[in-house]
């Protein structure tokens, strides 16, 4: 099986996006390390945050429960029932990540961040769980798909695809789909993914004052709720995007995430980080 050669353009677009998904939430986690005096342990911590709960606990149950057949399991009622009605899908997968996310952000100020009361923990965390997301996302992603182009190139792609068809008929299809893709990637594309995952990093820092806020004064413990069902809400959106139901432009889509990740940020920063001036001893 062979497959159109993917050119330059795109090679240099997937290796500019995979360097600069990796280097600029380092150098940001670096910067505010530095500036603040901050400890790098309470950014891995948010990192792990991610780690744990999003990709080791969240993803998998999410899969088992929504999407059985993608993990290679049988379909049961639950999934039927919600992959008949798209909206209620889109809910239950916005829901996974508002709800373990926001979680693991409350563990972690509760338990390995107990003792670090001082408000730059509360972007510290932000920064390593969305810097980390991001690496992952994206800087993965980019530097597998620059290892694809190669073997398109090399002609050892359909080799891989013959092997995945004889097992798995669905993902090699998917790895045809990404043939074509690989093709037509520009830097412009690549610029909107890292645009885009630049207004994550605000959301979950914002996301993370919240839950901060939440742990360290009783009566704000509304604000975890909040973050549970902003991050729903957000998630909701592009999961109805990428379900098809919405209709709605990548441009749009990006235009909505990039409101979230403002106001969320914004309103976390100017109402309760810049307002709290207590000196604290870490």
């Amino acid at each position: 099986m062979e497959f159109a050669k993917v050119g330059a353009q795109p090679l240099i677009a997937l290796a500019v996006g995979a360097v600069l998904a990796i280097a600029l939430p380092i150098a940001l986690a670096l910067i505010w390390k530095f500036r603040k005096k901050e400890r790098f342990t309470t950014i891995l911590a948010g990192a792990a945050t991610f780690l744990i709960f999003a990709l080791i606990l969240e993803k998998p149950i999410q899969n088992a429960l929504l999407f059985p057949t993608q993990m290679g399991l049988p379909e049961h009622p639950l999934s039927l029932f919600l992959n008949a009605r798209p909206v209620l899908l889109a809910l239950a997968a916005g829901l996974f990540p508002g709800v373990f996310e926001e979680t693991g952000r409350l563990i972690a100020y509760r338990t390995v961040l107990r003792n670090r009361k001082n408000r730059e923990t509360s972007v510290s965390h932000g920064i390593g769980h969305g810097g980390f997301e991001v690496m992952y996302l994206l800087g993965a992603t980019y530097i597998t798909y620059l290892a694809y182009a190669v073997m398109i190139n090399t002609g050892a792609f359909g080799v891989l695809v013959e092997q995945a068809a004889a097992v798995a008929p669905a993902q090699a299809d998917a790895l045809t789909a990404l043939a074509g893709q690989l093709a037509d990637l520009t830097l412009a594309g690549i610029g909107l993914g890292l645009g885009e995952r630049v207004f994550a990093v605000l959301f979950h820092i914002g996301a993370s004052i919240l839950v901060f806020y939440a742990c360290r004064d009783k009566e704000k413990l509304w604000l975890y709720p909040l973050a549970v069902v902003l991050h729903t809400a957000m998630d909701f959106i592009a999961a109805l995007y990428a379900l098809g139901v919405s209709g709605m432009s990548t441009w749009a889509l990006e235009g909505i995430v990039a409101v979230f990740g403002v106001l969320t940020f914004c309103g976390a920063y100017f109402l309760l980080y810049r307002k709290d001036r207590e000196t604290d001893v870490k």
